[in-house]
């Protein structure tokens, strides 16, 4: 990120209050040695916490072994971990993998426009969504703000009012292909979906023969207490988004699809010159079966049951809100930015969602005495 004027970085990014130098499960220290308690994991990626020691084996072997010979040619690992992808999205699809989010919401996007055919390309998306920043994934986005500066963006992008099925019905005419959802808008404020809605966006895209995509981006693979936040609501989507958690901050994403939408795509239709390369695939690999070793979806579902009670009781805390390990304290009358501020300066990392919600994401496999002592320093804040 910037550091401010002279910086060799774009200033796409204000400057950092802190510069972290090392990390140790939910542990992080600056540049001055100081420790932290990591809330925030990356904006949800660091799931399994810092240096987990699986994760850094599988990358130190890949490295010395095989990093990259791009997708002309075949490798072991990436297979592999689609078809652990696919097992435990219920079976029947296939992965393309990406280096981001935004790239896998990229990859549904274009999927959803092969499949729908020409004339029928348009894909619905909710206000307060979040779905990237490419041009395509910015215009998914719910966030009419952040579209101004770079206008014009690619046409066939459509919003509705969030968890409102009625908008979204009246949305829908003979050119849409897709609609695309977070199952818990987590740039928007962590707001949960209910089951009655996405029963109900099941129904209208089976009725109205579009595909239904889940952009799972930042809850998927444990994170509020399931594997996959979707299984919340009891539906099957036709298209599903990760990354985030995939890698433990190795860069990868990964675009599921059933098979028969999948088959939409023929070679040339898309590619990645990294997406699935040895080494974001190992981490993978690794990521996965320390997950699944640990059953995080079962860990996040506790703790974070557990949290979010304890966090309802702090003085100053309005309402909690979010599933699993995806939590938004709405604050009575403190500014979040301030909180979260306060809060880094006692040594704990949290983020202002919004003005007026704190985000908390601390890693899956968190410590009861880690959440006692974020309570604690969010507790002393707050007073």
């Amino acid at each position: 990120m910037s550091d401010g004027p002279g910086s060799p970085l774009m200033p796409t990014y204000p400057p950092p209050p802190v510069t972290f130098v090392r990390g140790r499960g939910t542990e992080l220290w600056d540049v001055e040695g100081r420790r932290y308690l990591d809330f925030l994991s990356g904006l949800g990626v660091t799931a399994l916490g810092h240096a987990h020691p699986a994760v850094a084996e599988a990358v130190a072997t890949q490295a010395r072994t095989l990093v990259h010979v791009s997708n002309l040619f075949g490798t072991e690992v990436g297979p592999e971990v689609a078809r652990t992808l696919d097992r435990l999205l219920g079976g029947g699809g296939q992965v393309f993998f990406s280096n981001s989010g935004a790239e896998a919401n990229e990859c549904a996007i274009k999927l959803a426009r092969k499949w729908g055919g020409r004339g029928r390309h348009t894909v619905v998306s909710a206000y307060g969504s979040f779905h990237g920043r490419t041009l395509a994934t910015l215009h998914a986005t719910g966030q009419p703000a952040k579209h101004e500066a770079f206008q014009p963006l690619p046409e066939g992008f459509r919003h509705v009012a969030w968890c409102d099925l009625d908008a979204l019905e009246a949305a829908i005419d003979p050119g849409v292909a897709a609609v695309l959802l977070e199952p818990v808008q987590g740039e928007g404020g962590v707001q949960p979906a209910t089951a009655e809605y996405f029963q109900g966006v099941r129904r209208l895209c089976d009725e109205r023969g579009l595909l239904m995509m889940v952009d799972e981006v930042q809850t998927g693979l444990g994170r509020t207490g399931r594997w996959f936040a979707f299984e919340h609501f009891d539906v099957r989507p036709d298209v599903v988004t990760l990354a985030k958690a995939l890698g433990n901050g190795v860069p990868i994403g990964a675009c599921w699809a059933r098979a028969e939408v999948a088959a939409a795509f023929r070679p040339g239709d898309h590619g990645s010159t990294f997406g699935g390369q040895p080494l974001a695939a190992s981490a993978a690999r690794a990521v996965l079966a320390t997950m699944e070793a640990e059953d995080v979806p079962r860990r996040a579902a506790a703790t974070g049951a557990r949290l979010a009670e304890a966090l309802g009781q702090v003085p100053g805390v309005r309402l909690v809100r979010g599933l699993g390990l995806l939590l938004a304290a709405e604050l009575v009358e403190r500014p979040a930015a301030e909180v979260t501020a306060g809060a880094l300066e006692r040594g704990l990392v949290v983020n202002a969602v919004t003005s007026t919600a704190v985000r908390l994401a601390p890693p899956l496999l968190v410590s009861e005495a880690e959440v006692d002592e974020a309570l604690e320093i969010l507790a002393e804040v707050l007073r």
